[in-house]
């Protein structure tokens, strides 16, 4: 965008002013997440455990059937994206799983 001349024509046309520092909009902060909201989360998986389909996520990635994975994932989920973020997220548990067990 170019910068406004105070002339009534071309690219610049417009008033000059001086542009302000707005503090950032409360939407701005949609989507992340907190340090409590993530200490509970945390916690709640502790607690609750795996659902039923991210158990079955993790036995299809133990045989490395990734794509199987994905698409077991994609079907409960609904979207391709939401399908691979929850892959990606199974895997990490059973990263973990495997090594608490090597210890």
């Amino acid at each position: 965008m170019v910068a406004a001349t105070g002339i009534a024509v071309g690219a610049g046309k417009g008033h000059v002013v001086t542009k302000r520092d707005l503090a950032p909009r409360p939407s701005r902060r949609k989507g992340f997440q907190s340090k409590s909201v993530k200490e509970v989360r945390d916690l709640i998986r502790e607690v609750a455990g795996l659902a039923p389909y991210e158990k079955r996520i993790i036995e299809l990635l133990k045989v490395g059937k990734d794509k199987r994975a994905l698409k077991v994932a994609k079907k409960k989920l609904g979207t391709h994206l939401r399908g691979k973020k929850k892959r990606e997220e199974m895997a990490n548990v059973l990263r973990k799983q495997q090594k608490a067990a090597h210890k």
